[in-house]
């Protein structure tokens, strides 16, 4: 089963093309800002560059990668989010050297990956800032990382005479985008410059057609494949201006997003299902009350399943602000694809299908009424955009029939070419030929996503992840949705900080499920606590699912986890309580309820 849009193909400008062709015809047009909350109650320092100034920048920073760097050598960002990001980030197109955007040392709980990216990578050189670059290099040195030199982002003056490439190919390499990890160890997709120009253009047709009164607004980290597209790569191609703040300011404040979308007129924006929850319980009424939000176009939910309950969170609790209800817009994607995939419409609000459980648990679509209680619901994440989508069974590939859960395929000018390094792995996922192929002869071959999905009238329903399902009995069970029975069950459960998983239990030759969530913050749970967390968990894991749930371990609040895009890493979830990670001899951890 199939759902195809017309294919945009990959000839055209660079992104660099585009930026140069701005700063000439607007040189002085405002092109991206960057807010910066020193205090606590800072309203917000605005640093603002125009086209021009950010081409000029650019160009000098691509002189200073040059000397350091040849073409289709590597440069890592670390750098925290700003406005030198942006411009590294293009300068490294500019010289023709391979972007690796990351971050800073800085990011607590990330050395690991951050050290291990760079080792896969093997970077000519690091850029960071004046303020940065001390840590970055003590961070290399700790790390066993080969020395390479250093590259001061924030010192455009300091002009390099190195030539810089006269035109680079549409399919030369523009930058590795690492994966979060949530399933698996980052792997680096390769970007061309023509994927990520192609998944803007997608953008931008999806959301932003008038991009002459269209803004962005993101906090997402520049180094998120959803945050470099979005913040970075659509506003050049389509000519409009985009805001940038950092994350950790949004994480402080969540208020602090919102007052920046209601300061400028068509406001577009994007953020994980767990950002919205999190500004309605974050964001009280008085901080509600002062905010104009009409003039929100689109907010994207993507990155991980939209979860309807959400949905009605955020709009209930920012209705009387003037959000319109359909500004709410799930979507799909995924690094490979650059990120854009599928977008629902904003011309209605977000539509919820009701389906049968059971049926949904052994791989078939089964709609029921909207007011049945024991429905499982699904959010539609629209239409593909700009690329063709498939349907397929996950072990042959062959197509699904209508109806049928299966591995969601793709095929576009959005496409990436490969995993950097790893050939294996580049074989199992890019350019795949399912059955019955052969009249797709002169075609590229599908992206094999590891997502699972349907299709009902026309709109992609994601249901999970491949490698996350849960099966028992030979049915299957997704894990965010034990997930969020276990969070409305148990009050200790922060929200959306949990992961469901099954382990092998001890001394069988079963497999049992265990969920492992952190309590609230401020919360002391005693003994008495615990078994009552338990006893709701159960109840309601073998009323909704027909599971019994053998273990409930509860943890401190920043324990699980998390990728730096700030998604639960249930794979890394699972290994650590194999491990013995989250209490004394793992499953017998002194927050355990059995």
């Amino acid at each position: 089963m199939s759902s195809t849009m017309t294919l945009q193909p990959p000839e055209g400008p660079l992104l660099t093309d585009h930026l140069a062709r701005l700063a000439a015809a607007r040189p002085h047009q405002r092109a991206f800002t960057h807010v910066e909350f020193p205090e606590p109650s800072s309203p917000g320092l605005h640093h603002t560059l125009g086209w021009q100034g950010l081409d000029t920048r650019a160009r000098a920073i691509a002189g200073r990668i040059a000397a350091n760097a040849g073409p289709g050598e590597r440069a890592a960002l670390l750098l925290p989010q700003s406005l030198d990001y942006t411009a590294a980030f293009l300068g490294c197109l500019y010289a023709g050297v391979i972007a690796v955007p990351l971050f800073s040392p800085e990011l607590p709980g990330h050395e690991g990956r951050l050290a291990a990216v760079l080792a896969d990578c093997e970077p000519a050189c690091v850029l960071a800032d004046a303020r940065t670059a001390a840590g970055v290099a003590r961070f290399m040195t700790e790390q066993g990382l080969p020395p390479v030199p250093v590259v001061l982002v924030d010192r455009p003056s300091e002009r390099s005479a190195v030539a810089l490439p006269e035109r680079l190919a549409p399919d030369d390499i523009a930058y590795l985008q690492y994966t979060s990890g949530s399933t698996r160890s980052p792997a680096g997709v390769v970007i061309s410059h023509a994927n990520v120009v192609a998944n803007a253009r997608q953008a931008i047709d999806a959301f932003a057609a008038d991009a002459a009164s269209n803004t962005t607004v993101g906090w997402l980290p520049l180094f998120h494949d959803m945050g470099l597209v979005l913040s970075v790569a659509a506003p050049v191609v389509g000519g409009f201006p985009s805001v940038l703040m950092d994350p950790v300011a949004f994480l402080e404040h969540p208020v602090r997003w919102l007052r920046l979308l209601a300061a400028y007129p068509g406001t577009i924006s994007a953020a994980p299902n767990f950002a919205y929850d999190y500004c309605a319980s974050r964001i009280d009424r008085d901080e509600a009350a002062e905010l104009r939000l009409d003039r929100v176009k689109v907010l994207i939910n993507g990155s991980e399943p939209v979860r309807p309950g959400t949905v009605e969170r955020f709009r209930d609790a920012f209705a009387d602000a003037g959000l319109a209800p359909e500004a709410h817009c799930p979507a799909y994607g995924l690094a490979e694809a650059t990120v854009f995939v599928t977008t629902d419409t904003f011309a209605a609000p977000p539509t919820v299908l009701a389906c049968d459980p059971l049926a949904l648990s052994e791989g078939r679509l089964e709609v029921r009424e909207p007011t049945d209680a024991e429905a499982t619901h699904l959010v539609a994440c629209g239409t593909p955009a700009g690329q063709e989508l498939r349907i397929a069974d996950a072990a042959t590939g062959a197509s699904a029939g209508p109806g049928e859960v299966g591995e969601i395929l793709l095929r576009g000018p959005n496409i990436g070419l490969s995993y950097w390094k790893r050939g294996g792995l580049s074989d199992e996922v890019f350019g795949v030929r399912p059955p019955g192929a052969a009249k797709d002869e002169g075609k590229a071959g599908w992206l094999r996503t590891g997502d699972l999905g349907v299709l009902h009238d026309g709109r992609l329903h994601v249901t999970g992840r491949l490698k996350d399902l849960i099966i028992v009995d030979g049915r299957n069970h997704y894990p965010q949705d034990i997930e969020e029975t276990v969070q409305s069950a148990v009050d200790l459960v922060r929200r959306d900080r949990l992961a469901a998983f099954c382990v092998p239990w001890t001394g069988t030759e079963t497999d049992v499920l265990v969920v492992v969530a952190e309590h609230r913050r401020g919360a002391e749970p005693a003994e008495q606590d615990l078994l009552a967390a338990l006893r709701d968990a159960t109840a309601a894991v073998s009323a909704r699912h027909g599971l019994r749930l053998a273990e409930l371990l509860l943890i401190p609040p920043g324990s699980l986890p998390r990728t730096s895009s700030g998604k639960v890493a249930r794979a890394a979830g699972r290994a650590s309580y194999l491990q013995g990670a989250f209490g004394e001899g793992g499953r017998d951890g002194v927050e355990s309820a059995r």
